[in-house]
This record gives structure tokens, sequence and C-alpha cells, in this order.
């Protein structure tokens, strides 16, 4: 029984094509967020009368924000195309982080444009989706391997 089960699971493949096109969708959406977002502090920093610590702030978290995203990109993929339980739960954590960033920039910055808020429901959106997906491709893999 034993060695019919390893045959089985070392012959089908469990990672997700979806979660694999949802990751690096997110990939190309973080570069092009990450870039307006920078450009749109820039905009408000030089326009309106926004605080230097507030300032600081909202930059420090957008770094942070694009260092989660990388590592939570980069595990997904690793555990998604490796089936490993770790690196999938890691990327979902992750995930937590950096949509608690997104909620930042969409509520509690100090100014907050339409433009804000359309990159970053979208941004939202393509978390969703990806959470989505992870928590079916780690019920796959848990369901296999326990």
């Amino acid at each position: 029984m034993m060695a019919t089960r390893r045959a089985d699971r070392s012959s089908s493949v469990l990672s997700s094509v979806l979660l694999q096109i949802l990751l690096y969708l997110s990939a190309f959406y973080s570069l092009f967020y990450f870039l307006s977002s920078l450009c749109m502090i820039i905009y408000k920093s030089q326009m309106l009368s926004y605080p230097d610590k507030y300032l600081a702030l909202d930059v420090c978290l957008l770094l942070l924000m694009a260092a989660f995203e990388i590592l939570r990109v980069y595990w997904g993929v690793r555990g998604n195309l490796q089936e490993s339980e770790r690196y999938v739960g890691a990327s979902l954590l992750l995930t937590g982080a950096t949509v608690l960033l997104s909620v930042y920039y969409l509520v509690w910055q100090s100014y907050v444009l339409r433009a804000d808020v359309i990159i970053n429901a979208i941004l939202l959106c393509i978390y969703g989706l990806s959470v989505v997906a992870s928590f079916g491709v780690l019920a796959r893999f848990t369901s296999v391997y326990s």
C-alpha cells in the first residue's frame, strides 16, 4: 500500500498553473504599483502640504512593502514548483502583510488620490485571487502528503 502511494505521489504533478500565472501577474503589476506609488508620493509632496514625518513613513512603508512583495512572489513560485507547503504558507503570511500595507495606502496615508484608490483596488483583487489559489494549492499539497 505504501509503495503504491509513493509511486502515485511521485508521478502526479500537484503544482498549480493558475497560481503560477497569478504570481507572475502580481510580480509585473507590483513593479508598476511601486513605481506609480513612488511617483504619486513625490507629486503629493511637491503639490500638497505633506508633513515630513508622514512623507518619510510613507516612503519607508512602500520600500518595506516592495521587499515583502519580492519575498512573497519568490516563495510562492518556489513553493508551487517544488510543491512545498512551507514556502506556500510563508507566501500566504507575506500576502497578509502586504494586504495590510496596501490597505494603509488605500485608507490611512495622508492624501489619497483617485489613482491611489484604483491601483490599490487592482492590487487587492490580485492578492485575493492569489490567496484563494494558494489555499487551494496548500490544501492539495497537505492532502496528498499527509
